[in-house]
């Protein structure tokens, strides 16, 4: 059993951003994290879990206060990427 209640600065519920550049779990990965003390950690997002993301990809959001805060789109943000990128490559061509 470990010692202590955080690791690499982070604990079990923070909510965290890890960006992964090259490898099995490339991408961007946003959500809850659980802590391992070999600085592999969890990220769960929604229904998916992303296992073994390394603590030097992860940063943090957002602490764990003993809250559960839902997770919402802004008001007038578009978040498909591909409708950015279709947007994008008409700018180019105009």
């Amino acid at each position: 059993m470990p010692r202590q209640k955080r690791f690499f600065g982070f604990a079990t519920g923070d909510f965290v951003r890890a960006v992964v550049p090259r490898g099995k779990k490339v991408g961007t990965h946003v959500g809850r994290v659980a802590v391992r003390a070999s600085g592999k950690f969890n990220i769960r997002s929604g229904r998916t879990v992303v296992q073994g993301v390394h603590h030097r990809h992860v940063r943090l959001l957002q602490r764990a206060d003993g809250y559960a805060y839902t997770e919402r789109a802004e008001a007038g943000v578009d978040v498909d990427p591909e409708a950015e990128k279709a947007e994008k490559k008409a700018a180019k061509v105009e």
